[in-house]
């Protein structure tokens, strides 16, 4: 008996056969680009460029270069040990002088106001008085106007608004400033503002988030437990702060916590307290109107996960002895994680952009980032500041995702 000798195979493939479903694929790559170009585009026009635009203002500086052109190209060789030559000096007057005729000055002016209290006085003053100014050297005439003239500081404001790019804004948003010689330094416990703000606001919104978790996982669990009938009622009252306005909410917590409002009001009456209390702008009020508001983000994302856990997963521990709770720590539990995740990360970048709520329910020390953002946007004008702080939010929430997805891929490990 012979055996069989097996030809290899052999191959099949058409060449031509592949290139064209190669194109086939292609075309319909290309056909969903074309179908998405147009949101792309829209996406590009309405949100991806105004952002971008409002960002470069944390780093573009211009103003002061287009205006006194002769001053900063004068600075550009000055290290900041001593004051500037004599050039510096002829150059700032001859510069002052045509932005007085153009009429111009404000804007350096206020720029250099923002680096150097009373600057925007000082350009003012020195542009009124130049025709009265004696004769002699450019030094002696300008320090004979106003003595900050003959300051390194005042010059070294200059020089710092000399651009194209600065980064002026970035550093005062992390209460740091750049001296004369170039050195980076903070500016003291005394006039540190926005980096305590922002912790202030990190801390808000941990604690929100933390009261979102603690009120929201058991009302999810419920929700995941009941009836058809009344998880879908009470799926309603867990939507519908969703239809009622945020301003309405947020005055709605002033109505209960003014000092004759409905809370203080019921303490009285249980003879619980013996005068009203202040409730109404204190970290307390911005903390409870901030949970009622973004507490259904917590519940729903934690629901959808717990719905899709089969009951059978829990009866199988406790039929093999596993008490209820210890069941519910090592069985159930874990597999909610990724809608706890998915909650929390909702929730805490929500309540760090928060502006109306702790506006209205707040105190002046209960204000968070983005009320200084709006601030320095609406009120002062000051677009580089608001730019830069709007930067330390953005840094903030991408590190926030990005210790988020470093837990979900280690979960995602675990788990595999």
């Amino acid at each position: 008996m012979t055996a069989a000798v097996v030809a290899p195979a052999e191959n099949t493939d058409d060449p031509g056969l592949s290139h064209a479903l190669r194109r086939v694929e292609r075309r319909a790559q290309s056909r969903a680009l074309l179908l998405i170009a147009p949101l792309f585009l829209f996406l590009l026009v309405t949100f991806l460029a105004p952002i971008a635009m409002m960002l470069w203002r944390a780093v573009a500086d211009t103003d002061v270069a287009a205006i006194l052109p002769r001053t900063v190209a004068a600075l550009r060789i000055w290290d900041g040990s001593a004051l500037p030559s004599e050039s510096a000096y002829a150059a700032l007057i001859d510069d002052v002088r045509e932005a007085r005729k153009v009429g111009n000055l404000a804007s350096a002016a206020t720029r250099l106001n923002y680096d150097v209290n009373g600057f925007r006085t000082l350009l003012f003053s020195t542009g009124r008085r130049l025709s009265e100014a004696s004769e002699g050297s450019a030094k002696d005439a300008l320090v004979g106007i106003d003595a900050k003239w003959g300051e390194i500081e005042t010059w070294a404001a200059i020089k710092r608004a000399g651009g194209p790019l600065t980064g002026f804004f970035l550093l005062a948003a992390l209460d740091a400033r750049r001296s004369a010689d170039g050195t980076i330094a903070g500016v003291g416990d005394q006039q540190a503002i926005f980096v305590p703000i922002l912790l202030r606001t990190l801390g808000i919104s941990g604690g929100v988030t933390l009261l979102c978790l603690l009120l929201g996982y058991p009302l999810a669990y419920v929700l995941a437990q009941a009836g058809p009938k009344i998880a879908n009622l009470l799926l309603i009252l867990v939507l519908l702060p969703f239809w009622t306005s945020l301003l309405v909410r947020t005055t709605a917590w002033v109505v209960l916590l003014q000092r004759e409002g409905v809370v203080n009001d019921g303490l009285l009456k249980l003879g619980l307290i013996a005068e009203p209390l202040s409730l109404l702008f204190t970290r307390l009020a911005v903390t409870l109107a901030m949970t009622h508001v973004l507490l259904p983000f917590m519940i729903l994302p934690i629901y959808s996960v717990m719905k899709s856990v089969p009951n059978t997963h829990m009866r199988a521990a406790l039929s093999l002895g596993a008490r209820p709770g210890y069941a519910f720590w090592r069985v159930y539990f874990p597999q909610t994680l990724p809608g706890i995740g998915a909650g929390v990360l909702i929730v805490f970048i929500q309540a760090l952009g928060y502006y109306i709520t702790p506006a209205l329910v707040g105190g002046a020390n209960d204000q968070m980032i983005s009320y200084f953002i709006a601030f320095y946007a609406s009120r002062t004008i000051n677009w580089g500041m608001a730019a830069a702080l709007s930067i330390m939010l953005l840094a903030a929430t991408m590190v926030l995702y990005a210790v988020y997805n470093k837990l979900v891929g280690i979960d995602r490990v675990r788990l595999g």
